[in-house]
């Protein structure tokens, strides 16, 4: 049975609160939660966590766990009798002095209040995700009068962005301050950055959640005009980035997304860094229990772009079939990392290496392309070589066997890498690759006759990789008869 590389990343709501549901959600292949902080109390949240850990131990899985912060989303307030409908070429105000519940049909207050002074004549709005969209005609003081070019039905909360990026709220609000120190108490494996602009936001992402007694890998979000022209920069200060489409098309455009994710993807690549690929995937099965051609091709598009992982939003949080839209996405993944060009790899072919671990991890990867090997198993602690491996495009399994749950959990994000909790019992080397293929032999990777690739370091010294191993299974004598003669 194939398994399937590209990974299944989730988001929890109302829909998945269901244990039976979550179960199923499993053994679907969900492989990380993302639990959206836009959304819900910290004590949600907090109960999830631990829901999905204990129900995935007892599945005998890992799933790893994401928390994403709502950051700084400049957002309308409210109206004080409901949606409201705008005219074409009317006149409407958006008003930082307005009262939060006292919007009608000629102004609406803002929750970010220094916005006015971010706006000038000409500047183009953008409501509702680009449903609405509004020209500004002047700023006078906390008012933002503007003509609609584009009208339609605009209710609470909705958001705003301006056409080219440059607002400029701070990346990390005083409730992402908070979020974070959350993020550290429930041990999350990732923590999402919303809207950063630059490296300086994710460094200091990361300089909270350590501060705070956290681990997790920080993955930046680029979802605003300016993290595009710095994105070089914010991938190099990440452990990964997601192409969050929603916002991102609203500053950019929706006709400037596929190229912007396609060199993003390929760029954090080459930086050895994860990606993830978001918004609107499957966002019909919200609804329906079948996605549409469209929704197929986009999936096996980002599979093709070499993509670590796609991820469901409303479609699992809200939606109507959150373990049907799993299976789906499984098949699409399944079914497009078949194309024989993306297990074909130049990555760093032509590059001198400065780490011998990395040396290590390409060495085998270069010879497991080229010899018939049936799966690579890299003894890890920190999840850095089998990383390494993951962003050479192979069809090979990676099996990450490791002692340390923290690590399994973060590996459940990288493509074509399975994470084993693995103890070795043994300290003599040659018991020791005995240990980790009877691991394989075990799970039913591979059988007698098989060639296994292993990697490991000096036993007697943990964190680093300096050695590797061709073996054919069968041809040894298990670690219970070398003890024995």
């Amino acid at each position: 049975m194939a398994r399937r590389r590209t990974k299944i990343v989730a988001t929890m709501g109302p829909s998945t609160d269901a244990p039976d549901i979550l179960d199923a959600m499993i053994k679907a292949g969900l492989d990380v939660v993302r639990l959206n902080f836009s959304h819900g109390t910290a004590e949600k949240h907090i109960e999830m966590a631990h829901r999905v850990r204990e129900r995935a131990e007892a599945l005998g899985r890992q799933v790893g766990v994401l928390v994403d912060l709502q950051g700084p989303k400049i957002r309308i307030s409210r109206f004080k009798n409901g949606a409201i409908f705008l005219e074409e070429n009317t006149h409407f105000i958006l008003d930082a002095g307005l009262a939060e519940n006292e919007g009608d049909i000629e102004r609406v207050g803002i929750d970010y209040k220094p916005l006015p002074y971010d706006l000038n004549r000409g500047d183009t709005l953008l409501l509702d995700d680009g449903r609405i969209v509004l020209w500004v005609k002047s700023v006078v003081d906390k008012e933002i009068h503007c003509r609609v070019v584009v009208g339609g039905q605009l209710s609470n909360n909705k958001g705003i962005n301006r056409q080219g990026g440059g607002l400029s709220a701070a990346a990390l609000t005083e409730k992402d301050i908070a979020d974070i120190k959350v993020a550290a108490s429930i041990q999350a494996d990732y923590l999402a950055v919303s809207f950063p602009r630059s490296a300086d936001d994710v460094l200091l992402a990361r300089k909270l959640l350590r501060d705070a007694g956290g681990y997790g890998g920080i993955i930046a979000k680029i979802e605003r005009a300016e993290a595009v022209t710095e994105l070089e920069a914010i991938i190099q200060v990440s452990e990964a980035i997601m192409v969050a489409r929603g916002d991102l098309g609203v500053e950019i455009g929706d006709a400037a997304l596929p190229p912007i994710q396609k060199s993003s993807i390929a760029m954090a690549r080459r930086m050895n860094r994860v990606t993830i690929t978001a918004t609107q995937m499957m966002e019909s099965m919200i609804n329906n229990s079948i996605p549409t051609r469209a929704e197929v091709f986009d999936v096996a598009n980002a599979v093709l772009d070499g993509t670590d992982a796609v991820m469901l939003s409303g479609e699992t949080a809200v939606g109507k079939y959150p373990v049907k839209v799993i299976e789906a996405m499984d098949r699409i993944c399944l079914q497009a990392e078949q194309q024989r060009e993306i297990r074909v790899s130049r990555h760093r072919i032509d590059s001198k290496f400065e780490r011998i671990d990395e040396a290590i991890a390409m060495a085998a990867m270069y010879t497991a392309n080229h010899l018939d090997v049936k799966a690579i198993a890299a003894l890890t602690d920190s999840g850095s070589t089998p990383l390494w491996m993951s962003r050479v495009s192979s069809g090979i399994p990676i099996f990450a066997l490791t002692p340390h749950t923290s690590t399994s959990r973060r590996v459940t994000l990288y493509r074509g890498v399975y994470p084993v909790d693995f103890v070795l019992e043994h300290t003599d080397h040659a018991l020791a690759n005995m240990e980790m293929v009877d691991e394989l032999k075990r799970r039913g990777v591979v059988s007698d006759g098989d060639i296994v690739l292993l990697t490991k370091g000096d036993l007697e010294i943990h964190g680093t990789t300096n050695g590797m191993k061709i073996i054919r299974v069968g041809e040894y004598l298990t670690p219970k008869d070398r003890l024995e003669k």
